[in-house]
């Protein structure tokens, strides 16, 4: 069995489109979290099997952000595709009309630099003071962390379903979010997320600044991604793999 992963897998596909489709077919089954590659790679295989990333709810406390305040949280590795730098951009667009305006950013680096950049962006932009690097932190204090914010920031230049968004929505966060790759079949703009162009400070600033200024957005947004993510639940998804295996090897057994 095979699972997908990867918003650049259409793209790599693309290239090696024989190689790609002869592994897939050799599988008694290929599955992937996301809308997106399902849709994507239904050409190398048309029996993909749609199950979402899953989460235990229960380890996510809900908070609905009717009002809040601009403490904003980014939650991935440090890496270009993932674009960090664009977060800092944002801090910097906000600080001179709201000064209380903060950044806690969490996750290992990879090595590439672009940790180096973002702190080096902070001090260039004059916001070192409101941008924290908290580095990585323990699986299981997630939802903390993301709890002691309000915006969720997601800069990506690539990107597939990715599990940080997910547990923001869980948490309730207000969702800013570049629209690439996976990301629109994730979340729909206007309905449980903000959704920009990729690379586009003057957007997302401008986006985080509306869960301020219009009534009703933040708590609207905020309940409905926590109403979507109640459909990944654990409990949810894991009778579906079970149903799975079943089928596969009533299929292999014959």
């Amino acid at each position: 069995m095979l699972t997908l992963h990867g918003g650049n897998l259409p793209v790599y596909a693309q290239g090696r489109y024989k190689r790609v489709q002869h592994l897939l077919q050799s599988a008694c089954a290929v599955t992937t979290p996301s809308a997106y590659l399902f849709q994507q790679m239904r050409s190398h295989r048309q029996d993909l099997v749609l199950l979402p990333n899953s989460l235990e709810l229960g380890k996510y406390p809900f908070k609905r952000r009717d009002h809040p305040a601009l403490n904003l949280v980014w939650l991935r590795a440090f890496h270009n595709i993932y674009n960090p730098s664009l977060a800092v951009k944002v801090v910097a667009l906000l600080a001179d009309d709201f000064p209380a305006v903060k950044l806690v950013m969490i996750g290992p680096d990879k090595g590439d630099g672009s940790l180096e950049s973002a702190r080096d962006l902070a001090l260039e932009l004059g916001v070192a003071d409101r941008v924290i690097f908290s580095g990585s932190v323990p699986k299981e204090t997630t939802a903390h962390w993301l709890n002691g914010g309000d915006i969720f920031l997601n800069t990506t230049r690539i990107d597939n379903t990715p599990v940080s968004v997910v547990e923001a929505m869980a948490c309730g966060l207000c969702i800013v979010s570049t629209n690439v790759g996976g990301i629109p079949y994730l979340l729909k703009d206007e309905h449980d997320a903000l959704l920009v162009p990729a690379d586009d400070a003057v957007a997302m600033a401008k986006a985080v600044q509306r869960f301020l200024t219009e009534d009703g957005l933040a708590g609207r947004l905020s309940m409905n991604a926590r109403r979507k993510v109640e459909q990944c639940d654990w409990s949810t998804i894991l009778p579906k793999w079970e149903q799975l295996f079943i089928d596969i090897i009533q299929r292999t057994t014959v």
